[in-house]
């Protein structure tokens, strides 16, 4: 029999993970009676159990509990539940036992659907294995359908406990007899259960099939096993087995074209696209349905993923073809197309166009306005073809698009000039526009570090902002202002602290074993919770001489963060000698004298790790440099005595980048480029007697060999702000993990090249090297950060073009840096409009390159770059070795285009001896 429970049955306040409040009992069944002394026996086996672990046995020992009994059991489960996460981590196999039971009792206890399914969908209890779910569905077999159907649909609307749930709810769906709950994370897991060799057959008799596979092709993340990489043959291919149930009728044909169109019309990373685009393949979509979705065509051209979009493109030539699109279609679709940068659909494009103006030449005026968005193309030999395709109809055009037609012709490339001038005739106007003028971005000011919060309100919302780990500035302002408040309002500030952050973990031994946390061990400092040996070997570590550089840039950062933690909130620390001044992390010298005096003052000494970074990031070339030391010898302390030594005697540090040669130096090395990169740090006695231990390796501490290391991936954003009037010596640490991102597949490496490039500091070899490297990347956002970089460096005319062209020649011809990225960031670079930069670059780096021992596949693309910038900025002169490349027989990329740089060299230098004569 099933009674209602009343209102008190309902607790108060969810746990401490955020649960939902236990709401009133849905049913329970068996009658509802006070607990006696038999019900307080089972109840304390039922924790004992649990507290053994023994799953397996509390569906039996919850059988005989009322409502009333199970209430208390509930309140005595959560407790546990409390005490399990304060365990520590040696504790971690008692603790998941114990949890595997609470998960079942717990769920066994409560009495809403919305509390079970947040007790189950606990991330702390949630079952891993298939047999913790099996033992929910016995606890749970005497509630009734709504109420399991309730239960069910809660924890499938959560991504992660439907994907690591799904045999429980399965069971409540299966049990409950409700609607299957399509939602992505049970979708991920059904994909999970039922992928093996019987593929087609066990979705043929799954009755959810009909209602999840629709669901899966409109995913945003195709779940992996949609994607595997097999043919159609395997029993495990998912497009072909969903083919097959279309062919039965088994699944809606019109419903999986149309999810399929729309999932690819949404766009979205390739690998997400593959699964509905073979679907759709596999269907092939008749005439009528590919008539009446051209819109939906034409949008994935224009912006689809290049499979996807190919597709699309063929689909619409096929109806192009059956004369079933219109001209105003295919101009729209050829806008579009055009824009793209794939040489293969562009190419194809025009050939489509120029088939249906060959059948319909009155289209004319609608299609070349259309064909002439190639002219701005960037591959002059799609130029060419865009050009010869709108000759050949350009007289059947009437006068206005004839004018428009001459106008795009503009955009073309001046190797396609004289063709133009020929078509178009006085409509193409004059386009020399004047003499050439070179845009640069403007020269970087130095931008004002803003003041440090003065309320814990404002700075306890600059330590939870995502980006501060990211931003040197922000991390350096919330640093200081996390001092100067833990002295003036320390109790507020540790309320506040507690309060908005999750400590729980803080006191256990191992947290910050291993890393700092950021500002967080700072926090800890703060709490007390940081025992004190703990952090005096920390601010005491010394660096191996094998440390790598990327450590050794971390553990300045690190030694600071413990020092701070160790002082925070006592007069020792008042404020922070080390906070920039300006946004490149640099100090000002006057500044840092005022900050020295303020602790003569106070009396007080400064603390080593600051002073040293204070020291490192002090301005020493400016013209304030030599007041300042005057200065700072005034203030008659040793710290002051210290700034001005520095600031008189410190050159910039040094350091010098050797490579080892291939198979000679170190014949068994496997050769990667960051295998050979050697950096030599110049001996500094100042550094290696006066400085803290962590940092000595300034002063060539550290051994000058080779080193792979994965360090360079965790601060290597505040890295910059270590050396930040040092750029060469910089560059040479950060070296290697940039060629990490040559040879490699790692992103983000090229983040300190704009550092590197507004720093005031002079710049050599290393430099020109990391800035070789970041062109040089696989990643294309690292390039684009190496040509924000040549740009600014250019801007400042601290840019050694020549230099950075040497260092390209031979990474290229050795194999390091290949020549499409090469061209890819130059011609950006270019396109800005800095076309004599990139000129000056490549005019040092291509002949190395033309007389390379060994050919360099694929340098007609760098040529085309190159010819472009001499067409732009009018340049002259001979280049070594193109007049023997330019002179050869053959039509490849090579040859044409070293002849179109080879005569517009020829012809700046014509321009040239004009102007001077």
């Amino acid at each position: 029999m099933t009674t209602e429970v009343g209102d008190s049955m309902t607790t108060g306040v969810g746990d401490s993970m955020g649960n939902d409040t236990v709401e009133t009992a849905d049913a329970v069944d068996g009658p509802v009676r006070a607990g006696g002394s038999g019900d307080g026996e089972a109840v304390g086996k039922l924790l004992e159990a649990v507290r053994a672990g023994r799953a397996g046995q509390v569906p039996a020992l919850l059988l005989p509990l009322d409502a009333a009994a199970r209430k208390a059991a509930l309140g005595k489960l959560k407790a546990l539940r409390s005490e399990v996460r304060a365990w520590d981590w040696k504790r971690w196999n008692e603790a998941t036992r114990v949890r595997r039971g609470l998960y079942v009792a717990g769920a066994g206890c409560q009495t809403g659907a919305a509390a079970a399914a947040t007790w189950l969908g606990g991330r702390d209890l949630m079952g891993w294995r298939p047999e913790d779910g099996v033992l929910v569905l016995k606890v749970l077999g005497d509630r009734d359908e709504a109420w399991a159907a309730d239960v069910a649909q809660r924890l499938a609307q959560r991504p992660a406990v439907a994907e690591n749930s799904y045999p429980l709810i399965h069971g409540l769906v299966t049990r409950s007899g409700c609607a299957v709950p399509a939602t992505d994370g049970y979708v991920l897991a059904w994909t999970r259960q039922i992928t093996d060799s019987r593929l087609l057959e066990r979705l043929r008799e799954d009755p959810q099939t009909p209602v999840l596979v629709p669901h899966a092709l409109t995913m945003a993340e195709t779940p992996d096993r949609l994607t595997w990489s097999v043919g159609p043959e395997a029993p495990t291919h998912w497009p072909t087995a969903l083919a097959a149930l279309v062919a039965e009728g088994v699944l809606d044909r019109a419903g999986v074209v149309d999810r399929c169109v729309s999932r690819l019309l949404r766009g979205g990373r390739p690998r997400d696209l593959r699964f509905p685009m073979e679907v759709l393949r596999l269907v092939e979509p008749d005439a009528a349905e590919r008539r009446e979705r051209v819109a939906d065509w034409i949008g994935m051209t224009a912006d689809a993923p290049s499979p996807v979009a190919g597709y699309a493109q063929e689909v619409l030539a096929g109806l192009a073809a059956e004369g079933a699109l219109s001209a105003g279609a295919l101009a729209e679709m050829t806008g579009g197309v055009l824009f793209r940068t794939e040489k293969k659909l562009v190419r194809a494009q025009l050939t489509l166009v120029g088939k249906v103006l060959a059948r319909e030449p009155g289209a004319a005026d609608e299609l070349l306005p259309a064909v002439a968005e190639a002219f701005g193309h960037e591959d002059t030999a799609i130029q060419e073809r865009a050009l010869k395709l709108v000759g050949r109809h350009a007289a059947s055009v009437d006068g206005s698009v004839r004018r428009e037609l001459a106008e795009q012709a503009g955009l073309l490339s001046p190797v396609h000039r004289s063709a133009a001038a020929a078509l178009f005739g006085d409509d193409l106007g004059d386009a020399s526009g004047g003499p050439y003028e070179e845009i640069l971005p403007p020269v970087p000011e130095p931008q004002p570090v803003g003041p440090t919060a003065t309320t814990v309100e404002a700075l306890v919302e600059e330590l939870l902002t995502r980006e501060l780990p990211e931003d040197p500035v922000a991390f350096e302002r919330a640093l200081d202002g996390l001092v100067r408040l833990a002295r003036r309002d320390r109790a507020a500030l540790e309320s506040a602290v507690r309060e908005s952050f999750g400590t729980e973990s803080w006191p256990q031994e191992y947290y910050f074993t291993h890393s700092t946390h950021g500002v967080e061990v700072v926090l800890a400092g703060l709490l007390g919770l940081l025992p004190e040996a703990v952090t005096r070997g920390r601010r005491e570590r010394t660096l191996p001489e094998s440390a790598c550089h990327h450590e050794a840039l971390t553990a300045v950062l690190e030694a600071r963060l413990w020092e701070a933690a160790a002082l925070i909130g006592t007069d020792e620390l008042p404020f922070l000698l080390a906070s920039p001044t300006v946004h490149t992390g640099e100090i000002d010298p006057s500044v840092l004298v005022e900050r020295l005096r303020a602790y003569r003052d106070a009396r007080v000494e400064p603390a080593p790790a600051d002073f040293a970074q204070a020291l490192l990031r002090v301005g020493r070339a400016g013209p304030s440099a030599g007041p300042a030391a005057d200065a700072a010898a005034a203030l008659d302390t040793p710290a002051g005595r210290r700034l001005a030594s520095w600031l008189r005697t410190t050159g910039p540090l040094g350091a010098k980048v050797r490579f080892l040669r291939r198979g000679a130096d170190r014949p068994s090395l496997k050769w990667w480029l960051f295998d050979r990169i050697v950096v030599e740090i110049d001996e500094s006695p100042v550094v290696r007697a006066e400085f803290p231990p962590a940092f000595r390796w300034v002063g060539g501490a550290l051994d000058a060999t080779p080193r792979r290391c994965h360090h360079w991936i965790g601060s290597r954003a505040l890295w910059a702000s270590v050396l930040p009037v040092d750029p060469e010596f910089l560059a040479a640490c950060v070296l290697p993990s940039l060629a990490w991102g040559v040879d490699g597949s790692q992103r983000g490496t090229a983040e300190p090249l704009i550092a590197l490039a507004e720093s005031e500091g002079p710049v050599g070899r290393a430099v020109a090297l990391t800035l070789a490297f970041g062109i040089g990347g696989q990643d294309a956002d690292d390039r684009l950060r190496a040509v924000d970089a040549v740009l600014v460096l250019a801007s400042r005319g601290a840019l050694d073009a020549r230099g950075l062209g040497t260092e390209l020649a031979w990474l290229v011809a050795e194999g390091s840096v290949k020549p499409n990225r090469l061209a890819d960031a130059l011609r950006t670079a270019a396109a800005t409009g800095a076309y004599a930069t990139v000129w000056a670059v490549l005019e040092a780096a291509l002949p190395g390159l033309l007389m390379a021992e060994k050919p360099v596949r694929g340098l007609g693309e760098v040529l085309a770059v190159a010819a472009e910038c001499v067409e732009r900025c009018g340049a002259g002169g001979e280049l070594s070795g193109l007049d023997a490349v330019a002179s050869a027989r053959g039509s490849s990329q090579l040859l044409v285009q070293a002849r179109r740089l080879s005569g517009a060299l020829r012809q700046g230098a014509g321009q040239t001896l004009t102007e001077t004569a």
